[in-house]
């Protein structure tokens, strides 16, 4: 897992596989995707566009095993300062971390890393996934 940032105006950074390779490895029903868009809360004084942020969580299903103990295969970010947030969670994402790794860490506030350990809705729920409020 090699951590890449894109240093673009709106900034993207990733680490482990994206959604569509892990499909081609694991297959569809192997991958839970948990995902957000989301508006820094830097961005409320400046009134820049609402929920123009995102962040993707890929984790890798196990059968007979709670979504807590599935592994995170991929980590995508695109929003301000994605290249100091991905160089955290990038050690992580080496070190074996889960879904529950992430869920029961406590995230620094106010900050936009927080908002990774906040992805709680799958793409397979249909939920919307945009966030709103703090």
């Amino acid at each position: 897992m090699i951590p890449t940032t894109v240093f673009t105006p709106l900034e993207y950074s990733c680490c482990g596989l994206p959604e569509e390779k892990a499909i081609d490895i694991y297959g569809t029903g192997q991958i839970e995707v948990f995902h957000s868009y989301f508006q820094p809360l830097e961005w409320t004084v400046a009134h820049r566009v609402n929920n123009a942020c995102y962040a993707k969580l890929i984790t890798h299903k196990q059968p007979n095993k709670h979504e807590d103990e599935w592994p995170i295969i991929g980590l995508h970010y695109l929003g301000p300062h994605a290249g100091e947030i991905m160089q955290g969670y990038a050690v992580a994402l080496k070190k074996g971390a889960t879904y529950g790794d992430f869920k029961s860490t406590v995230g620094i506030h106010p900050t936009v890393a927080e908002e990774i350990l906040n992805l709680d809705i799958t793409k397979s729920s249909g939920v919307d996934p945009t966030r709103t409020g703090c």
